[in-house]
């Protein structure tokens, strides 16, 4: 296993999720843990030389999960890291206790402030003594790093970043998002700053796994060997200041994978990063309309409706599933207001037509829950 040392003790760079574990009946979110194919998971990371896990208070059943499957190996042989979510319990100080319950343990190795998206996420943890008690948690050696996890933008994050003299941060990072959610920014950001990087979702919930035929064919007639997501691993090893990838691995096929990729493997050469860009632009091609919010398509549209913000939502649902429309709630007039008169597709530079992604919304949002879907036609009256 590849480690990194960290403060002067080594740490391997893949680390163990523990968001995504095996379910009871493969329920979703929420549904009890299957304790034996989880522990199993636990037991192949341990042996072949994962030293960090990752959970959070948040994460149903996790911390139990790990009290219960990893007081039978050594404390020192690994790491433990736990998240406070503000929004999911405001007495820090309960939550805190509970954790070290939970877990089994006297103290957390890294320990973090979850998941700061905004200005008003950052005040939930600065302006209320929330991180003056982590702070005196950490001087008592309760917690041994003391962190946050951010998907918050640039402004808001270097607001985090001026807090404290942080030990480590979470970020979510991968090729994909290097540059569609500036996490380029948020990495140089932090390196600046002299934080090591913890890195989530280095295959973007799974997204990576997998691109497209076209795009996976690419990289396959490159080292037919590889899986496909190793390739996100490797990209990430470039980065000199990303000291743990965090992999969520729900079944041995993925672990057995991931440590190959972390024992064997490396970093891409520039040649199979360049390979990789090849790929990634032709996935992008494929899933995204090229919308380069120029506007010219608005001036004329006679619903004024903001066309380059409904375009965005087009593009995040391709890539992250039909979730995503709940984005077009913010936006009127919306889709279900296009007349599809065509005035926005004859000025767009980019040939995109408008009309009818606007019409392919407008039917996907009748879809949705509610009497007919909340955007759908009132029922004909009896």
């Amino acid at each position: 296993m590849i480690c990194k040392d960290f403060k002067g003790e080594p740490i391997s760079r893949l680390g163990m999720g523990n968001m995504r574990l095996p379910t009871v009946g493969g329920g979703g979110h929420g549904a009890a843990i299957d304790f034996d194919k989880a522990a199993e998971i636990i037991d192949y990371a341990m042996k072949n030389g994962i030293t960090y896990f990752d959970t959070a208070y948040v994460y149903a059943g996790s911390e139990d999960f790990l009290g219960k499957v990893l007081p039978k190996y050594d404390r020192s042989s690994f790491k433990l890291a736990t998240k406070y979510m503000a929004g999911a319990n405001p007495d820090y100080k309960a939550v805190f206790e509970e954790q070290l319950k939970r877990l089994n343990t006297d103290y957390i190795d890294f320990y973090l402030m979850h998941g700061i998206m905004n200005e008003d996420g950052v005040q939930s943890y600065l302006g209320r003594g929330c991180l003056e008690y982590f702070i005196e948690q950490k001087e008592k050696g309760r917690i041994k790093q003391l962190g946050f996890s951010s998907h918050a933008p640039i402004p808001v994050l270097e607001k985090m970043i001026g807090a404290y003299k942080w030990d480590f941060a979470q970020i979510q990072l991968n090729y994909l998002d290097w540059t569609m959610q500036d996490a380029k920014g948020q990495y140089e950001a932090l390196t600046k700053a002299g934080i090591p990087v913890i890195v989530m979702e280095p295959c973007r919930g799974g997204r990576l796994a997998s691109l497209s035929p076209k795009a996976d064919e690419v990289l396959k007639a490159a080292h037919p060997d590889w899986s496909i997501a190793s390739w996100a691993f490797r990209w990430l090893m470039r980065l000199d200041n990303v000291q743990v990838i965090l992999s969520g691995m729900s079944n041995m096929e993925q672990i057995i994978d991931n440590v190959s990729t972390f024992t064997d493997g490396g970093p891409l050469s520039d040649e199979d990063a360049a390979i990789l860009e090849k790929a990634c632009d032709m996935f992008r091609g494929e899933i995204n309309v090229p919308c380069t919010g120029c506007r010219y398509c608005c001036d004329d549209c006679p619903m004024q409706i903001e066309i380059p913000k409904v375009l965005e939502v087009y593009n995040k649902m391709k890539l992250d599933g039909p979730m995503s429309i709940f984005g077009l709630f913010a936006i009127n007039p919306g889709p279900k207001d296009c007349v599809g008169c065509g005035s926005c597709a004859s000025h767009c530079p980019q040939g995109i037509n408008i009309p009818e992604i606007m019409q392919e919304l407008a039917d996907q949002l009748k879809k949705m829950p509610g009497p007919g879907g909340p955007f759908a036609p009132p029922p004909p009256k009896p």
